[in-house]
């Protein structure tokens, strides 16, 4: 029951989410479709241009604070490496993380790679995360703080129905926590909690860091307000409430960019001013343009560029010998997951503002077009919500669907008359994926095991809902300039109908999920037959272990030992070429099942890649199994590795090593 239970909290994160997306798409279509697209032009063509200048330029000074958080961070880690670099660092993670969500792994995977190159040490490039994750959070509470102290009605959806000393008590805990920090820092500059050693920064640094976040928060929020006219009673520091309760609803919701979440939040909470509701849509509509699109595009190029410059040797990257060797993170992944859930994001929401399009010139063979309205892109955008998980699994199947449903979505959209911004993103996305067919080599559950019922019925599953959706075709008339969501939620629509389409919707998604995962792994036991078999891939067996995992075709395994919270891999899978990356991934599928973080002993160059896509570091080994201490690796870079999550499972895993080192292998009978 307790597993069971812990498996569930998993995925409480991800169900937040899709949650708090629908509802934002709801309280939009419910509150806001008599919006017109082209009230929302006006209103962007009314915004005054010393207002976009002066939002740019507050939108330059916000990520050049932005900027000395690495600078300190890198400082409190203990290495001196120069601004302009800790800068581009800094600027490529967090408009990486800005955009794709899950802001903390995004922004993690960025700096790790960077940081990499330029020589520091795992355990420091861990400090330069924790600390700047946490500056953030200072930030927020001192802001948090005074907002409720001072403008306790303000705050979004608490302040009219929580009295105000309750507030005042919840801005005395904010405060309380950034002053214990700043004391802890003064009076202990180490801590040890559970084993572990925490090196706190000084009173000097920890105050600048308050100082610095709590000036970023204000001046991001500034951005923002700079694009809106005045309107009676709304002062920066209620504006600055409404900014950062939505900005911690479309964090906590972990959508890529808070992407209608965030929108919805700020709309609700602006709704009580006077601001016509189109002038707030088109102030965010910039605000998004300044703050994530146009920094994400140039992070990208600035990160293709330092790749470049590293692989010609021009950037003074960090030797192999004496440092640890990484792998590149995989950013077209990350990229792509997070653009197909824009864009499936987008059809879902198409029909949310009334943009009317006209749908009279179409007939003959693409009647079906505007029969269809908005009720087949919208589901066209659910299925690509599904496929962005599969993405995020690297799985073929995943990647070759995405871009058959990005076309159809696009073809669609352009024949039923929708603004061509819209078929012209979903065509640049499906152009975006095509090339990387390689980063996509995980098989499908239906593509790597025998049919049978466990793949079979997925996939009649999958079909059952398609025909079932599509007999709805005499009844299309309903449903025209209607998303299929908003079917299920109309009140005109008959009860029969929006029950048979939720369900029709739900049970194809989740058919979708069954057809293109890859499946739930079930380890061997380490017994005489998992020895056997282990041997029989051309490995000879380790002396004690917990398990066997083997690939998903069955020609390679991997034996791995449960440590605590990390699932040890105990050198890499044995077996055929074609099977061994499966098997890593299916160690790591295993790991997340367990709740435990996935790790490799002894790992040899030629995965490296793979494991680096898993999120490992790359820390090299001498002869007796031990990680090198930095400098004094000699002689030729190492050939052997532990791969696993340094900032977390370093520490776990150094006290275990020696003992395996000694038992390693034994002869099979």
């Amino acid at each position: 029951m307790l597993e069971a239970l812990k498996r569930a909290a998993r995925h409480i994160p991800a169900v937040l989410g899709v949650v708090l997306l629908c509802g934002a798409i709801y309280v939009v279509q419910r509150e806001f479709r008599h919006l017109n697209v082209r009230d929302v032009g006006h209103a962007l063509q009314a915004i005054p241009r010393r207002a976009l200048v002066m939002s740019a330029v507050l939108t330059v000074l916000g990520y050049a604070l932005l900027t000395l958080y690495d600078k300190l961070a890198v400082i409190y880690a203990g290495h001196n490496l120069s601004y302009l670099r800790t800068a581009v660092a800094s600027f490529c993670a967090y408009a990486l993380a800005h955009n794709l969500g899950f802001a903390a792994v995004s922004g993690a995977a960025v700096r790790y790679r960077l940081y990499a190159h330029w020589g520091l040490t795992p355990v420091q490039i861990a400090k330069v995360v924790a600390f700047s994750s946490l500056t953030f959070g200072l930030g927020g509470m001192s802001l948090g703080g005074a907002i409720l102290f001072t403008e306790p009605g303000a705050v979004p959806w608490l302040g009219a129905v929580l009295p105000h000393w309750t507030l005042y008590l919840a801005g005395c805990a904010l405060w309380a926590v950034v002053g214990i920090y700043v004391v802890l820092a003064s009076a202990f500059p180490v801590l040890h909690v559970r084993g572990r050693v925490i090196e706190l920064p000084g009173w000097k640094m920890a105050l600048a860091q308050v100082a610095l976040a709590t000036a970023d928060v204000s001046l991001t929020a500034s951005i923002f307000y700079a694009l809106l006219p005045h309107a009676h009673g709304l002062t920066w520091m209620r504006f600055l409430a409404v900014y950062l309760g939505s900005y911690a609803v479309g964090l906590v919701s972990n959508v890529p960019g808070g992407l209608g979440v965030f929108d919805t939040a700020m709309l609700l909470g602006l709704q009580g001013t006077a601001l016509p509701r189109p002038v707030v849509l088109g102030a965010i509509a910039v605000f998004r343009l300044y703050y994530y699109v146009i920094p994400l595009f140039l992070a990208g190029a600035l990160f293709a560029g330092n790749e470049v410059l590293v692989g010609r040797g021009r950037l003074g990257a960090a030797p192999a010998v004496g440092h640890a060797r990484w792998s590149e993170p995989d950013f077209a992944v990350a990229a792509s997951t997070g653009g197909v859930a824009v864009c499936g994001a987008m059809l879902l929401s198409i029909g949310v503002l009334d943009t009317h399009p006209d749908y009279s010139w179409i007939d003959g063979d693409f009647g079906f077009a505007a029969d269809a309205g908005q009720y087949v892109p919208s589901l066209i955008g659910a299925a690509l919500m599904v496929l962005a998980v599969g993405l995020s699994q690297r799985v073929t199947l995943a990647w070759g669907a995405t871009i058959v449903a990005l076309l159809a979505g696009a073809g669609l959209t352009a024949l039923q008359g929708e603004p061509a911004v819209v078929p012209a993103i979903l065509v640049l996305a499906a152009l975006s994926i095509g090339p990387f067919r390689d980063a996509y080599y995980r098989h499908a559950r239906l593509l790597s095991h025998p049919l049978r019922a466990g793949t079979v019925v997925p996939l009649l599953a999958l079909l059952g809902s398609v025909l079932w959706l599509a007999s709805f075709e005499p009844k299309v008339r309903i449903l025209a300039h209607t998303s299929w969501w908003a079917v299920v939620l109309s009140r005109n629509a008959p009860a029969p109908i929006r029950a048979a389409v939720l369900l029709a919707v739900l049970l194809g998604l989740a058919a979708l999920w069954g057809v293109i995962r890859p499946g739930r792994v079930r380890p061997m036991p380490w017994n005489a037959e998992a020895r056997l078999r282990y041997a029989a891939l051309g490995a000879l067996p380790p002396a004690e272990a917990d398990g066997l995992v083997m690939g998903e075709a069955g020609r390679s395994g991997i034996p791995f030992r449960r440590v605590g919270r990390v699932l040890l891999a105990l050198g890499d899978p044995a077996g055929a070429e074609s099977d061994r990356i499966s098997a890593i991934w299916r160690l790591r599928d295993l790991a997340q099942q367990e709740g435990c973080d996935a790790a490799i002993w002894r790992a040899g160059s030629d995965l490296l890649k793979v494991y680096g896509d898993l999120g490992l570091t790359a820390l090299p080994l001498g002869q007796d199994g031990l990680p090198v201490p930095e400098g004094q690796v000699q002689g030729d870079a190492p050939r052997k590795y532990l791969c696993c999550v340094a900032e977390r499972d370093l520490n776990v895993l150094l006290p275990l090593l020696p003992a395996l080192g000694r038992r390693r292998f034994q002869t099979v009978a």
